[in-house]
């Protein structure tokens, strides 16, 4: 069994973790973090959990996570940085739900997320936890970076044409759809039920944080500096994140686009192409793990549009936190991941 504690159980991506820790096989849960409702039952904040999770909310000053095989920090930007390097002297393996470690050049990590890293010597050390990229470096990681949701949705869509060469990657353009989950479990006037229903708009136009990230993962794919325009959108929906890819071919493609995108995520249990002309939702994949794709190249002509669909709390955050801590114990990467999307 793997002991794990989480850091930061009462948030969405928190408890979404937890309801997935609980039914995996390989699994004890030794300790959950909150400073603020330190003693509650965990089961007491979250009756979905009561017979499943039988433990409380602890103080971090009292929580013995050093003692875990590996911990999750599942807390706001800028507390996993302050507490990594102690427990990974310890020996303790960390997956950071958070953004800390996941943009190399500190520099530009500080400038986004306005505050000074305060572990920069582990930046260069994080693997950044996209499994479909980094499989083979996860598995002997000590500290993964998981990805933001946005960009896990906007990296796997663009993935294969960018891996093949096959598109102009200075002009690339991400239009993408989030959940109000997505902005986490606080209150703020944005997020209230009378001001996102009936509602949808964009944000970040300008410049938002995701942005540096996904253009790291695709010039990592593209081996060289990429382009890219990306507006995402909030829209009256709990959870789900659906981005629309549009890329220019730079020259004729013999062959078929939904050929390429199946054989490379053939072997990707996580990533579902539909059909030739299909149109992903995005409650096809509400509460699981997966990923689904569709691939378009409209009239024939030379813009490819793909569709790519995730849930933000599971794919997007909880979901494939937990992929990477199977692949870094050698566990079944799909091991309490089997759930059938939800619906309605």
């Amino acid at each position: 069994m793997v002991r794990v504690g989480v850091v930061g159980g009462t948030g969405y991506t928190g408890v979404e973790l937890l309801r997935l820790l609980a039914q995996h096989p390989s699994v004890e849960l030794t300790a959950i973090t909150s400073r603020g409702d330190a003693g509650l039952p965990v089961a007491d904040m979250f009756p979905s959990l009561r017979g499943r999770v039988g433990l409380r909310f602890v103080d971090p000053a009292n929580a013995s996570v050093d003692n875990c095989d590996l911990v999750f920090f599942a807390t706001p930007n800028g507390i996993a940085m302050q507490q990594a390097a102690a427990l990974l002297d310890k020996g303790v393996r960390i997956v950071d739900l958070s953004a800390d470690f996941r943009i190399k050049d500190v520099a530009q990590w500080q400038r986004w997320y306005g505050m000074t890293h305060a572990a920069p010597w582990l930046v260069a050390e994080a693997v950044y936890g996209l499994p479909e990229m980094n499989r083979t470096v996860i598995k002997d990681a000590r500290l993964v970076a998981n990805p933001g949701c946005y960009p896990t949705a906007t990296q796997l869509g663009f993935l294969p044409l960018v891996e093949a060469e096959l598109v102009d990657t200075n002009h690339l353009i991400a239009d993408a759809k989030s959940g109000v989950s997505g902005a986490g479990r606080k209150a703020e006037v944005h997020t209230l039920f009378a001001e996102a229903a009936d509602n949808f708009k964009a944000y970040g136009v300008a410049g938002h944080r995701h942005l540096p990230e996904i253009r790291q993962g695709l010039s990592e794919m593209a081996g060289k500096a990429v382009g890219l325009t990306f507006v995402p959108h909030l829209t009256p929906l709990i959870r789900g994140i659906h981005a629309t890819l549009y890329a220019r071919l730079t020259a004729p493609y013999e062959a078929d686009l939904q050929t390429l995108f199946e054989k490379r995520f053939n072997d990707e249990p996580f990533v579902d192409v539909l059909p030739a002309g299909s149109h992903p939702e995005t409650r096809s994949v509400r509460a699981s793990n997966t990923c689904r794709i569709a691939v378009h190249q409209p009239q024939g002509q030379e813009i490819v549009v793909v569709l790519s669909v995730i849930d933000n709390l599971v794919k997007g955050a909880a979901g494939q936190a937990v992929q990477n801590m199977n692949i870094m114990f050698g566990l079944d990467e799909c091991a309490g991941l089997s759930q059938i999307p939800v619906f309605p």
